[in-house]
């Protein structure tokens, strides 16, 4: 996708429609721009509150993803409360099994 923007007075671009709604630029994003190869290149950033910018870091971002490959290929365990959870992951940490069924 290809637009031609004209630069405005005090250097204000405004970014066509059709590029804010292919990668969902809403009011009040923020746009990363940096020079590479004699090119503009924008990149759009979303800000995390500090307090939540563990979430995003890189092996969290993984745990999560094996965490939804765990659940989408069934290896999840209920448990009535967390007294019996507990216990479970005490045997599994003793025996190296993976339920409390198992022995």
């Amino acid at each position: 996708m290809s637009e031609l923007i004209q630069v405005r007075k005090k250097a204000q671009v405004t970014l066509p429609n059709s590029i804010r709604q292919a990668l969902n630029i809403e009011e009040g994003d923020f746009l990363d721009a940096a020079v590479k190869d004699g090119e503009i290149v924008l990149r759009v950033k979303k800000l995390v509150d500090k307090d939540q910018a563990w979430f995003w870091t890189r092996r969290w971002q993984e745990g999560e993803r094996e965490a939804d490959e765990d659940i989408r290929a069934g290896r999840v365990f209920s448990f009535p409360n967390a007294e019996e959870a507990i216990a479970s992951l005490r045997k599994w940490g003793r025996k190296g099994s993976r339920t409390s069924d198992e022995t």
